[in-house]
């Protein structure tokens, strides 16, 4: 693992940017975020939505990840987000699943059920098809260290189907996981 982890951290920038992500393939961004998780003696815990899963399953790709990836909570619905992470039903109403606020108490959430998480990541957002007006390929992602604050991300996907825009987004989540690794 050690040699597949490094020749890929040799290919990367050290400080990936967001706006990388585009140009990453999954896998690569798994293996770097498996790296700096290694390097970093960190344990990450996960709250997908609109992935579904994805992000761990690529992590999960990387032999010797099990002693870095804590988990992943795979809440689609919302009564998922209430029930396993504590997400507010008053929030939900309020804002919906997709926004800010959600992914925010999605983090913090995942943190709080996992007390041997050392980072946690979330995401919510909406792939479409028929995705509400201005909702259509919105993305949130939530970044928390434990005993920090919460750092919240909007952004929209380029890609346009279905299949694509959840690549897009675990990607992007890797993205920002790896430049909260990087400080």
């Amino acid at each position: 693992m050690a040699s597949q982890l490094l020749a890929c951290q040799q290919r990367l920038p050290r400080t990936i940017t967001p706006r990388m992500a585009s140009t990453m393939d999954l896998d690569t961004a798994s293996q770097s975020v498996a790296e700096q998780l290694r390097d970093r003696d960190q344990r990450l815990v996960l709250a997908e939505s609109c992935t579904a899963g994805l992000i761990a399953s690529s992590l999960a790709a990387v032999p010797g990840i099990s002693a870095y990836l804590a988990g992943s909570m795979v809440v689609y619905q919302e009564a998922s987000k209430m029930k396993w992470l504590g997400v507010d039903e008053e929030t939900l109403a309020q804002h919906t699943a997709v926004s800010a606020p959600v992914a925010h108490q999605m983090v913090t959430g995942a943190l709080h059920a996992t007390p041997h998480a050392d980072l946690a990541a979330a995401v919510t957002g909406h792939l479409g098809p028929d995705a509400p007006e201005g909702f259509d390929g919105l993305i949130f992602v939530a970044i928390c260290r434990r005993g920090g604050q919460p750092k919240i991300y909007q952004e929209q996907l380029k890609k346009t189907k279905r299949v694509a825009r959840q690549r897009e987004a675990a990607t992007t989540v890797l993205a920002h996981l790896l430049q909260a690794l990087s400080r």
